[in-house]
């Protein structure tokens, strides 16, 4: 048996909405209560779909959802199985690829500036990087939004379960992710196709190094998590614990064991960040309402290449955000899965509404042939609060809902 690490892959959730409507009436989609009805948020409805995520079979879970003014924070579940300690809505959760996000915005605030531009070629700003004929075919917009071809380094770094161990305890300097992911078979042509690669933001905030002259994880503290007053936002480079408040975070195939610590030097500007759910909203927020970039720019980062080129209708990336297709419309925003926890930060294109969620295990798909159950909660979870009654029943409560998979280990048998 292989068992190697995988990063955003395509999926079709046809399946886990069916297995929904199999299983159960209806997502809770339920009218607002009405109390609850002028900001559109019915509690009582989202607090019975989150407590349906560990009924699943998730240890835990914890989430923040806004509907335009009113707010709403839950949780459900464990936080941690070694004491029974209960989740609470504030606490601070790896969210992995979400990471890109933030990175992204940094950079195409330097491109607001005037400092580089989308299309200048890699080898401009990384000549040591990425010499010779890939950096000068690779531009800044191919490794934003994963069309550069470079191989992704997490599939060699991560690539067993003991390497899972391994890279624990292990310091990575970008230079080493980056000669890696290059090392790897190429993916495609440049500018030719999707590919989601985690090298492309280790490159990202290689160039915000070399155009800034700082730390890029400082550069986005300093630009983004700081101005926003994102005070459980931050980037732990090799301190391997989660300061303040936080759940647990478990790797289904490998049973109980907490890994909650764990050196992240090896994501950095791909998947270091830690937040809280109700920060990613206002970071969110503030993006999607122009309050980050200049128009010109924001529409550029919200410009996708499809996922699949035969069914664009389904979604794609932009430069470093995706968009979804939903019963109720586009959502936007990104995924995050890291060793033992799994992130989803959605929201609506004016950023009205909004839900982030984590949970404190990873890797629960890898023997379920079809769709998990805890998959099947949290789609209905996301569809109730994003959601309203009408609108599914217009659509159609079987909508497949498309989307990228979390970075996660796969298994092939051989």
């Amino acid at each position: 048996m292989l068992i190697f690490f995988r990063t955003l892959r395509i999926t079709a959730l046809c399946l886990v909405l069916a297995a929904v409507n199999a299983v159960a009436p209806a997502p809770a989609l339920a009218q607002p209560d009405r109390a609850d009805s002028p900001g559109g948020l019915d509690r009582a409805a989202l607090q019975r779909a989150l407590d349906a995520i560990p009924e699943a079979g998730a240890p835990g879970t914890y989430a923040a959802v806004r509907a335009g003014r009113s707010e709403w924070g839950g949780a459900a579940g464990i936080a941690d199985l070694s004491n029974a300690r209960p989740t609470r809505p504030d606490l601070r959760h790896r969210v992995g690829s979400i990471t890109k996000t933030f990175v992204s915005t940094t950079l195409l605030q330097l491109v607001d500036e005037g400092r580089l531009r989308l299309d200048d070629p890699v080898g401009r700003w990384l000549p040591q990087h990425v010499p010779g004929e890939v950096g000068q075919q690779v531009t800044v917009r191919m490794l934003l939004n994963h069309t550069s071809g470079i191989g992704n380094y997490t599939d060699a770094l991560l690539n067993s379960l003991e390497a899972i161990e391994q890279v624990r305890t292990a310091t990575y300097a970008p230079a080493q992710l980056v000669e890696i992911g290059l090392g790897l078979p190429r993916t495609g042509a440049p500018g030719e196709s999707f590919a989601y690669s985690n090298t492309n933001y280790i490159l990202a905030g290689l160039i915000i190094e070399k155009v800034t002259g700082n730390d890029p994880t400082a550069e986005v503290t300093r630009r983004i998590i700081r101005p926003l007053k994102l005070t459980d936002t931050y980037f732990p480079g090799a301190d391997p614990r989660i300061r303040g408040r936080h759940a647990g975070a478990y790797f289904a195939p490998l049973g109980v064991r907490n890994f909650a610590e764990y050196n992240m030097t090896w994501a950095w500007t791909a998947g270091e960040l830690v937040a809280t759910m109700d920060d990613l909203n206002t970071f969110y927020r503030a993006l999607l309402g122009g309050r980050l970039l200049s128009a010109a720019t924001l529409n550029e980062m919200l410009t996708v290449v499809p996922f699949d080129p035969e069914a664009p209708e389904t979604g794609g990336y932009g430069l470093g955000i995706y968009q979804m297709a939903t019963p109720c419309g586009s959502l936007w925003g990104h995924d995050g899965g890291v060793v033992g926890q799994i992130t989803f930060s959605l929201h609506s294109r004016d950023a009205s509404r909004q839900a982030s969620f984590g949970l404190n295990i990873s890797h629960y798909q890898l023997f379920t042939p079809e769709a998990h159950p805890i998959d099947v909660a949290w789609v209905e979870f996301l569809l109730t609060a994003h959601c309203p009654q009408d609108a599914v029943a217009a659509t159609g409560a079987a909508t497949p809902l498309p989307t990228p998979g979390i970075d996660s280990v796969a298994v092939r048998t051989r």
